[in-house]
């Protein structure tokens, strides 16, 4: 079995974020959203879909002209990928740390502190 796809840079997660949004694309289709919210520029949303396919974050379609992109894992697995990164590197291991961090650093709504404490019941409660 393939070893998983290393952790992706800010700027890969920003195009993962894309194609997790919009679903398999091209350079040019990816490089528009991305440039509805900052300068970018086309050459060098090509070079990390191209660095990123080659790590393996992503899949490429080469059997059109305009190449298609799709993210190689969902959102979720990239998720759990990076929330276990961070436990580990900033929070030495400790899910109350990094739980208490997350709720300090952004106030959070009755709805989805609510919603937490039904996940962390259903966890308890071995419904995960």
């Amino acid at each position: 079995m393939p070893a998983p796809p290393p952790r992706p840079t800010d700027a890969e997660l920003e195009l993962l974020t894309v194609l997790w949004s919009v679903g398999p694309a091209t350079v040019r289709q990816v490089y528009t959203v991305v440039a509805k919210g900052r300068p970018a520029q086309y050459s060098t949303v090509l070079k990390i879909l191209q660095i990123m396919a080659d790590k393996g974050l992503v899949e490429r379609d080469e059997t059109q002209r305009a190449h298609v992109y799709r993210a190689a894992r969902p959102r979720e697995w990239t998720q759990r990928q990076l929330a276990g990164d961070l436990l580990e590197r900033a929070f030495s291991g400790s899910a109350k740390a990094l739980l208490v961090g997350a709720l300090s650093a952004k106030k959070t709504s009755k709805k989805e502190l609510e919603e937490l404490r039904k996940l962390l019941t259903d966890y308890r409660e071995g419904d995960n």
